[in-house]
C-alpha cells in the first residue's frame, strides 16, 4: 500500500478480512471490525463490496467476510462487482466485477436474473408518477405509450444489472454428472441461505465436498487423456517448453520396461 501511494499507482485488493462490520455486509460487528474500518479511514481505499450477499459459508454459518479494496480514484472504474451464485470448489466464494478500461468486454442482461418483486414496485412508483394525459387525443395517447415504455425500460435496468459475459475455453470436459452435482450444490447453498436450518447447513457443506471431488477427478481424467493423445515429436516439445516454465515442475525421462 505505501509502495502504491509513493510510486502514485492505483491499488485492488482482496482479503479475507476475517473481520465482522456491517459497513461490507456483515450480520454484526466485532472487534477486529471496528478495528479494520478504523485502520482504512487513515488510507484512501474504499470499499468495493456491494449488497449484504454472504461471501463465506461452511457446515455452520453464512457470513460476510471478504472484502475487495481499491484506490479512491478507481470507484468510478469499478462497475458490477458482485458474488457469483456458482460454487467455488471453497468456503469462499468467488467476486466478479469489471475494471473499465482494462480489457474489451461483453455486457448482457439476462431476464432471468432480474429482481421481478423490485421490478413491480418500481414500475408501479413510476407509473404512479407519471403526468396527467388525455387518452382520447392522438396526442396523449402518444405521450401514454411514451411514458409506459420509458418505465418498463427503466425498471427493468434498474432490477437486472449488467452481467459480464465469460468466454474462453474449458480446461476440462464438463459432463452431465458434473452439472447436476454443480446444480445439486447450488440448491442447497439457496435452501440453507434462506432457512438458516443447521441441518441443511451440513447437506450443502457435504455436497461441496463431493462436488470438489469430482471436479478434481474429472480435471486429472481431461489431463491424462490430454497426455495420452500426444504421439508426435512437436507437440510434446510444445508441452515439455509449457511445463517447463514453472520452476515447480520437474520434468524427466520415462524408463520403458527394457530400461532404456
Amino acid at each position: 500500500m505505501h509502495y502504491s501511494e509513493k510510486e502514485n499507482l492505483c491499488l485492488i485488493v482482496g482479503c479475507d478480512s476475517n473481520a465482522h462490520h456491517s459497513v461490507w455486509g456483515s450480520t454484526n460487528c466485532n472487534s477486529r471490525g471496528e478495528a479494520l474500518v478504523e485502520f482504512l479511514n487513515t488510507t484512501n481505499l474504499e470499499i468495493l463490496n456491494r449488497g449484504n450477499e454472504s461471501t463465506f459459508c461452511n457446515g455452520s454459518r453464512l457470513e460476510v467476510i471478504d472484502i475487495t479494496l481499491g484506490s479512491l480514484r478507481l470507484l468510478e472504474s469499478i462497475i458490477g462487482w458482485e458474488v457469483l451464485p456458482e460454487p467455488s470448489l471453497s468456503d469462499h466464494r468467488h467476486f466478479l466485477f469489471i475494471l473499465r478500461g482494462s480489457s474489451p468486454v461483453r455486457l448482457i442482461r439476462n431476464p432471468r436474473g432480474t429482481n421481478w418483486g423490485s421490478f413491480r414496485e418500481d414500475l408501479r412508483d413510476q407509473l404512479g408518477r407519471g403526468p396527467e394525459m388525455n387518452m382520447k387525443s392522438g396526442a396523449g395517447l402518444g405521450l401514454a405509450i411514451h411514458w409506459v415504455q420509458h418505465a418498463l425500460i427503466s425498471a427493468y435496468e434498474d432490477n437486472c444489472p449488467l452481467r459480464l459475459v465469460k468466454t474462453g475455453r474449458q480446461s476440462l470436459k464438463w459432463t452431465a454428472e458434473l452439472e447436476s452435482h454443480r446444480r445439486g450444490v447450488r440448491w442447497l447453498f439457496n435452501k440453507c441461505r434462506s432457512s438458516k436450518n443447521p441441518h441443511s447447513l451440513d447437506l450443502y457443506g457435504e455436497a461441496q465436498q463431493n462436488y470438489r471431488k469430482e471436479v478434481r477427478k474429472a480435471s486429472k481424467d481431461a489431463w491424462r487423456a490430454f497426455c495420452c493423445s500426444i504421439d508426435d515429436l512437436p507437440r510434446s516439445a510444445r508441452l515439455h517448453r509449457v511445463l517447463s516454465r514453472d520452476p515447480k515442475i520437474k520434468l524427466g525421462s520415462l524408463v520403458a520396461l527394457s530400461g532404456r
